[in-house]
């Protein structure tokens, strides 16, 4: 399967919660931003797919485990890798990371819909090969 990517991203004050720490359901938001930024190191602009083959990505699952709290200023290396590529599927494992210390992780399943029905649809053959080669 493909190799690890990072992406980093700085916690701001609109990130955290009265207590200081990162709202718990800020981490979807940051690990939606990393397999954006996976998808687009791979060659795959999500609109272009929308566009050009009608194709849309949507999260049919996410389980995230909580280990450490992040804190304002606190700079996220977050990983992105494909446990499972499907036919019309891909399952992600993700990770956050402050400096050597493990905060959360999150199995993520994102399946491919036609964008009109709503339905799966398989994964375009172009972008399954560069989800391969990623």
């Amino acid at each position: 399967m493909p190799s690890v990517f990072d992406w980093t991203v700085r916690v701001y004050y609109e990130d955290t919660d009265a207590g200081g720490i990162v709202y718990y359901a800020n981490y979807l938001k940051f690990f939606e931003r990393a397999r954006t930024e996976w998808l687009r190191a791979a060659g795959i602009g999500q609109q272009e797919l929308l566009d050009q083959q009608g194709a849309a990505f949507v999260v049919k699952h996410a389980s995230i485990d909580y280990v450490a709290p992040a804190r304002l200023d606190d700079e996220l290396r977050l990983t992105t890798t494909i446990r499972k590529l499907g036919r019309a599927s891909v399952q992600f494992f993700q990770q956050a990371w402050r400096g050597e210390q493990l905060l959360t992780t999150a199995h993520v399943k994102v399946g491919c819909v036609d964008a009109k029905t709503m339905r799966p649809s398989p994964l375009p053959d172009e972008v399954a090969a560069k989800m391969h080669a990623a």
